[in-house]
């Protein structure tokens, strides 16, 4: 095997050893995976609901902004993010925090559903990645990207390929050497080969993606 150069450390635990060690070897990854190192996670300070309703203030949004919509409805339910909170908040607070009415109706569907068990999260690591998928697409508002996030972000599933995720897209167009980045039914063909180690393959495309934004 290939030894990796030293990285610089990035924060948080290693994940996926296997997938470091597969990747490093591998003739496309192998440079990105020794710049960046292995993949590190954050300590998970969500539970399955908060980080839903985290993912949902996220999306279509820079970071910074995101961030600071995320703080105020935080706030606003009191430092608690849960379905009892969601409901019982009143909708001129949460719309106040900046929630596009868009975002604020999936999080009361989302509230609703999870209070009601129509869509439990308790038993999610019981679940495959379809299985899970399919139960959370049914709240309004949440499509199988933001599901895949969880899959892969809070439930650190090891074989998630998000062949949606225009990030990921682009970084593994840089990362092959692509003219233009591939389309959603080519990365299906791609990540075949990197079974089963897709998300970190998804990390990596990431990374690369912000290496060609700092060059």
């Amino acid at each position: 095997m290939v030894k990796a150069k030293k990285a610089a450390a990035r924060p948080g635990r290693i994940v996926w050893k296997g997938a470091y060690e597969r990747l490093l070897d591998d003739p496309a990854f192998g440079p990105v995976v020794r710049r960046v190192g292995p993949v590190r996670f954050p300590s998970n300070a969500h539970d399955a609901f908060s980080f839903l309703v985290r993912s949902v203030t996220y999306q279509q949004l820079a970071g910074k902004a995101a961030a600071t919509i995320h703080g105020r409805l935080v706030a606003a339910l009191g430092g608690t993010v849960d379905p009892r909170r969601v409901l019982k908040a009143r909708e001129e607070d949460l719309r106040a925090a900046g929630l596009s009415r868009s975002k604020l109706v999936c999080i009361r569907d989302l509230a609703q559903k999870v209070a009601e068990g129509v869509v439990p999260l308790d038993d999610m690591d019981a679940l495959d990645d379809e299985a899970l998928i399919e139960r959370l697409v049914t709240v309004r508002g949440i499509g199988r990207w933001t599901a895949q996030m969880t899959l892969l972000f809070q439930m650190r599933r090891p074989d998630v390929w998000p062949v949606g995720d225009l990030g990921v897209r682009a970084g593994l167009g840089r990362v092959l050497g692509l003219d233009e980045m591939p389309t959603p039914n080519e990365m299906e063909w791609i990540g075949v080969g990197y079974r089963p180690w897709r998300s970190a393959t998804a990390w990596y495309c990431w990374r690369a993606l912000e290496a060609s934004r700092a060059d």
